[in-house]
């Protein structure tokens, strides 16, 4: 936190209340009272105040404090990365992240995942998908809060091009079978990439994060799971 707190002074960002494009981050933080009053249309990732190209978009929910998404942004400079995160304090880090780096293929969204991805994502304009970490919601009567669901996966379905994979990473063994189910339900859109039990867990320069790494060091299992959508 110490290094990033000079970047959130340096290049400050502050929380919109209303449906908005500002410095390469859509807010969505309103509340639905403000937001059935509001007509804004998505202009789609190749319009100017976007990515204004026409490269390949991968998406990241759950960024974090962007630690993985603003390496791959740097290290894949022809790709379009996005950054959905829900927690504007964390927007704000990853802000940082892209400013100090210039990376001007990083776009970032701050809301909610599923709604922003109903809403404005357009149909079959995704080439990649990371879920990294998402909250497992571990008791029982939350599981339903949980990103990962059959309405996600739907979704999920809609936005991406044919044969563009998703990548679920989690430390969570209960959740990696929910999440697994929820894909065998989806067995006409998607299928597995890796063999049964479907996830594998060591994926060399996949990259790091905060919760790979708080999560290896209290000596956690890292599941990766990967889902190509069919044609």
């Amino acid at each position: 936190m110490d290094t990033i707190a000079p970047l959130q002074r340096k290049f400050k960002l502050q929380k919109q209340t209303n449906i908005t494009i500002q410095s390469n981050v859509f807010f969505l933080q309103v509340s639905s009272t403000e937001r059935s009053l509001e007509e804004f249309i998505f202009p789609g990732w190749s319009a100017p105040e976007i990515f204004g190209n026409d490269n390949p978009v991968k998406v990241e929910y759950c960024s974090g404090n962007g630690a993985w998404i603003a390496h791959k942004a740097e290290s894949n400079p022809h790709i379009n990365w996005v950054g959905v995160e829900y927690k504007f304090s964390r927007v704000q880090q990853i802000y940082g992240h892209m400013r100090r780096k210039n990376l001007q293929n990083l776009f970032l969204i701050n809301g909610e995942a599923f709604e922003a991805t109903l809403a404005y994502f357009p149909d079959s304009s995704i080439s990649g998908v990371y879920i990294n970490f998402p909250d497992p919601w571990p008791k029982r009567r939350h599981a339903k809060n949980r990103l990962v669901s059959d309405h996600f996966t739907v979704q999920l379905a809609r936005i991406m091009k044919p044969e563009a994979q998703v990548l679920f990473v989690t430390d969570n063994a209960e959740y990696s079978e929910w999440a697994l189910d929820i894909f065998k339900r989806m067995e006409n859109r998607f299928e597995p990439c890796y063999p049964h039990p479907h996830f594998i867990v060591d994926l060399p320069d996949y990259g790091n994060s905060f919760f790979d790494t708080l999560w290896r060091e209290k000596g956690m299992t890292i599941r990766y799971h990967q889902f190509k959508r069919l044609a």
